[in-house]
């Protein structure tokens, strides 16, 4: 998977989304931000979501949509449930997927982040090829961005969004990074050197939650330990 000099996936479907704007000076990605998403809710394969970040939703056509018909929403990815992956705003620019939102004490997400949506929801897993391709999508932005972090977007915004929800397996998404992506068998290629890892690293904060949760059991250990 490649990236063109503005950010956009070679080969992908592109739907371009007018609800983007240039990022702020001085601003790049260095955070990515997963969320779920299905329109109408709960359903998938429809076009609801490719016509609400192209401002083209109907109102009409389904009960749900009015309360989100006149939303300037965007992302620059989606993933379908059969792994197809959508572009809508190149990943130079900024889109508005985020919205109110903060990471390590810095507002405005959408400043220095790319938003990748899955299609689904919070009550059922995801397809392997979702996981598949969305692994693939970041292995290809972390070799071309400054990519620090990676957070759903009840991380960045918590008590406001629920996604990517409970169904998101964070442990396997992590293993799949971990590994190096499949050969391709038709044509010989060198070697590439491996892309070292950011101390800080992906995952940080359910990382720092697991380190959290052994830090407090260490004081209770430490007192079981003097007392035998």
């Amino acid at each position: 998977m490649r990236l063109d000099p503005e950010g956009r996936v070679e080969g992908v479907r592109y739907v371009p989304s007018p609800n983007c704007d240039e990022r702020p000076g001085g601003c790049t990605a260095e955070l990515l931000v997963i969320h779920n998403i299905s329109l109408p809710p709960g359903e998938f394969g429809g076009r609801g979501i490719e016509e609400l970040f192209t401002n083209r939703l109907d109102a009409a056509a389904h009960p749900d949509y009015p309360a989100i018909a006149e939303l300037k929403v965007s992302a620059h990815f989606l993933i379908r449930r059969d792994g197809e992956l959508v572009q809508f705003v190149p990943c130079g620019k900024r889109a508005w997927h985020a919205g109110e939102s903060s990471w390590r004490g810095r507002a405005r997400c959408n400043d220095f982040s790319i938003g990748v949506e899955l299609e689904g929801t919070d009550r059922a897993p995801f397809t392997d090829a979702q996981y598949e391709r969305l692994a693939e999508l970041t292995r290809a932005l972390q070799a071309r961005y400054p990519i620090r972090d990676i957070a759903g977007h009840s991380d960045v915004a918590p008590g406001r969004k629920t996604d990517p929800g409970p169904h998101f397996d964070w442990t396997r998404y992590r293993a799949m990074l971990d590994q190096p992506p499949p050969r391709r068998t038709r044509r010989k290629t060198r070697a590439q050197p491996q892309r070292k890892q950011s101390r800080a690293g992906p995952f940080t904060t359910h990382d720092s939650r697991l380190t959290a949760a052994r830090t407090a059991k260490t004081p209770r250990r430490q007192a079981r330990a003097r007392r035998k």
